[in-house]
């Protein structure tokens, strides 16, 4: 740092984001076991700000805050492709995912998505008889877990498969492209915990069941350490591709990123 001017080097930039947001998610487990499901703490209170199952505690705020700054520095790639002169589809392909995680992180925030699982199932309800003899309603009939995942899953799977084959064409790096691979398939396995934790203790896929009653555990705490697990693959798979998208805008920008408040500016430097 000299003056009012602050040189970044990029190239360490975005592991050290990772490996910052990486010992975060650890933290938020680890509290979460002892001062929550362990009850370290005698007050309701502290036990539910640490509870990573709750949507209204400190692992939603930065997820939350994880989501929107990556959403940020998508934002800015599309802008430096915009004025780089890139194509149209380009710069559609990188506005899209701008989009997409700053719909991401409202949805984590208000959670959007359990929303409307719940309008629908109180919509089928509402409509009796006809409603359940619907195309929909019988897909609801049948579906065994969670109506979120027939309300909001389809469209976040078709963004979820665009975001994949379009950096797959973007990110040239073969170490870059496995750890966009490793962020879609953890998100793909939270997601695939979250369905099982919606599903009937009679259902055949429940492995729930199998593990409580296999190393003779509560109900609570499978569901509680599942639910830990889940939320700590999709942070895990949000600073991945965090890492990601702020190695890719170094490299459109330059190897240092230099702030100038004197000059009230940010240059790439190579």
């Amino acid at each position: 740092m000299s003056g009012a001017r602050i040189d970044i080097d990029g190239q360490r930039l975005p592991l050290r984001i990772f490996l910052f947001s990486l010992v975060v998610e650890i933290l938020l487990v680890l509290l979460d076991a002892v001062i929550n499901y362990a009850e370290y703490s005698q007050y309701g209170q502290i036990q539910r700000l640490f509870n990573i199952t709750r949507e209204d505690g400190l692992a939603t705020w930065f997820m939350v805050t994880q989501t929107f700054i990556a959403g940020l520095v998508l934002w800015l790639i599309f802008l430096v492709q915009r004025s780089y002169g890139a194509g149209r589809a380009c710069t559609a392909g990188w506005g899209f995912l701008a989009g997409f995680f700053t719909y991401m992180a409202a949805d984590d925030a208000a959670k959007i998505h359990e929303r409307l699982g719940s309008m629908l199932s109180v919509a089928t309800e509402a409509g009796g008889a006809m409603a359940q003899d619907d195309l929909l309603g019988r897909i609801q009939a049948l579906f065994p877990s969670y109506d979120w995942h027939l309300a909001a899953l389809p469209l976040l799977a078709a963004a979820g498969l665009f975001m994949l084959f379009f950096l797959w064409r973007e990110l040239h790096k073969r170490s870059d492209r496995l750890l966009m691979l490793a962020a879609t398939g953890f998100m793909a396995l939270a997601v695939g915990l979250d369905f099982i934790e919606g599903l009937d203790d009679g259902h055949a896929w429940n492995v729930q069941v199998w593990i409580r009653e296999t190393y003779d555990l509560s109900r609570y705490t499978v569901r509680h350490f599942a639910k830990s697990l889940e939320e700590f693959l999709e942070m895990l798979a949000i600073s991945l591709l965090l890492m990601l998208f702020v190695r890719h805008l170094i490299a459109l920008t330059g190897q240092r990123l230099t702030l100038d408040f004197s000059a009230a500016k940010l240059t790439g430097q190579k």
